[in-house]
């Protein structure tokens, strides 16, 4: 038991934080009603959360290297504890959105260290196993948050969709003490503030022109400045993380073709898997009433179960094939699982959504533990921190951007009639879903395209020799 404690210290840790991205998507109707919150508040409270762990994870991931990964996770799970008590203490949209974003922050502590940790902690076929139940958490947990957010909403209050984080947390702490040994990346690893502020400007002002051009329209004088800010501060960053010396993600690495296609392919997939969610929830409560229970099992548990059921008995055969074609056939998997769903009339039963979110659970459940084995493998061992902050970094971003688009996609069909219709719902949620396989579909032919067919991630590499340059790498 104690050699998998430190895989069951990650997964918790993971499972609860990555639940978070998608508990509340059931919730927002309760929410709105207590706090009495907006259209664009209810979407800050799922990407202030999202925006804030992709903010900070790459430098957060510098931080472990540095400081240690184990401590920074400990950390990181108390902060997420705290700011959990704060959200369900919230007494209006402001202060939730605010402890949102500190919840978040406490999340990346958290997340950029687990495949570190990971890949400290196991070697060989251990590792294979390892990112397989892992990959498998991640893709169960994204999915199951609508289903325990509904089982809390309904029976004892949003509120508690928060405070259930704190047993949660301490069970996470107690794994850590017992299973995981500190470690270390780069010695001379720095927080990067200057790289931090632009990327978290960058995003921010993209994810809020998006929402408000959805809302003002797409010319609107605040759309387009947040839109010129968003460019302004990316081209920053670019240029700051050229001239550090400690830069928070080594942009040279994007010379090399597979490892950018990787890292655009965690922006689309996690958009296009997840992001359609919250609007499937909305048709299933407001516009088929109902509750909901009835609408995190219907619209979330076929992609939960698939997920978690193919990545745990599968992931050591994933590992095996080679990332190109594991990440790329699972992604358009993703993608048929979205088109299947987008069939949806005035006389659509709720369960027609169960098919295409059973082939997007399998989809999920290939491309999730694969890339970020094979990000994990494009990099030398001690950027390992970086790396996985990189690859959970995009993969946030990912959904707080898909949730802007979709929302301002569904947000336009609805408009089309007033007030919507139950035809109109079902067209808005068929538009987003279509777009959704669009994305996925643009993801598989990258990795497709650009990613090499090499080895699995997990094989062992060749024991380096004393005086070489892999010894020398080691030894730091």
């Amino acid at each position: 038991m104690r050699k998998w404690s430190a895989l069951i210290a990650v997964c918790i840790g993971t499972f609860m934080l990555l639940v978070d991205v998608t508990i509340v998507t059931v919730a927002l109707p309760a929410v709105a009603r207590d706090l009495h919150a907006g259209l664009g508040g209810l979407q800050w409270v799922l990407d202030g959360y999202a925006l804030a762990l992709a903010a900070v994870l790459l430098a957060a991931g510098a931080v472990a290297d540095r400081h240690g990964r184990r401590r920074v996770y400990l950390g990181g799970t108390v902060l997420f504890a705290a700011a959990s008590l704060l959200c369900a203490l919230a007494p209006n949209p402001g202060l939730l959105i605010a402890a949102r974003f500190l919840q978040g922050l406490g999340g990346a502590a958290m997340f950029a260290t687990t495949v570190a940790i990971l890949s400290v902690a196991y070697t060989g076929r251990d590792r294979g196993v390892a990112f397989g139940i892992w990959g498998a958490v991640n893709g169960a947990a994204a999915a199951a948050g609508p289903i325990a957010g509904g089982l809390l909403t309904e029976h004892y209050g949003w509120h508690w969709i928060f405070l259930v984080n704190i047993p949660v947390s301490l069970i996470a702490v107690g794994f850590t003490l017992r299973g995981v040994t500190e470690s270390r990346g780069r010695a001379g690893a720095r927080l990067d503030l200057a790289g931090t502020v632009t990327f978290t400007v960058s995003a921010a002002a993209a994810i809020y022109g998006l929402i408000r051009g959805g809302d003002a329209g797409w010319t609107d004088r605040l759309t387009l400045a947040s839109f010129a800010l968003a460019a302004f501060a990316l081209v920053a960053f670019v240029a700051v993380e050229r001239m550090a010396a400690h830069p928070m993600l080594d942009l040279a690495l994007f010379a090399k073709p597979s490892f950018a296609a990787l890292m655009v392919a965690a922006v689309l997939v996690q958009a296009a898997a997840f992001a359609y969610l919250p609007f499937t929830t909305v048709w299933l409560q407001q516009f088929l009433g109902k509750g909901p229970v009835d609408a995190g099992l219907l619209g979330a548990l076929p992609l939960s179960a698939a997920s978690f059921i193919v990545g745990a008995l599968g992931g050591r055969f994933l590992q095996r094939v080679s990332p190109r074609w594991t990440i790329g056939i699972g992604t358009l998997l993703i993608a048929a699982g979205a088109f299947a769903q987008a069939r949806l009339t005035a006389a659509s039963p709720a369960t027609v959504l169960i098919p295409g979110l059973i082939l997007a659970g399998l989809g999920v459940a290939a491309v999730l533990p694969t890339l970020a084995s094979a990000v994990l493998a494009a990099v030398p061992h001690e950027r390992s921190g970086m790396a996985g902050g990189a690859v959970n970094t995009f993969r946030q971003l990912g959904f707080a951007l898909g949730v802007a688009v979709f929302g301002s996609i569904f947000a336009d069909r609805l408009a089309a009639h007033t007030p919507p219709t139950l035809g109109t719902a079902a067209d808005a949620v068929n538009h987003v879903l279509i777009a959704a396989g669009a994305v996925a579909v643009a993801a598989a032919v990258l990795v497709l395209v650009l990613v090499r067919a090499g080895r699995p991630a997990w094989e062992p590499q060749p024991e380096a020799t004393p005086g070489t340059p892999q010894a020398a790498a080691s030894a730091r």
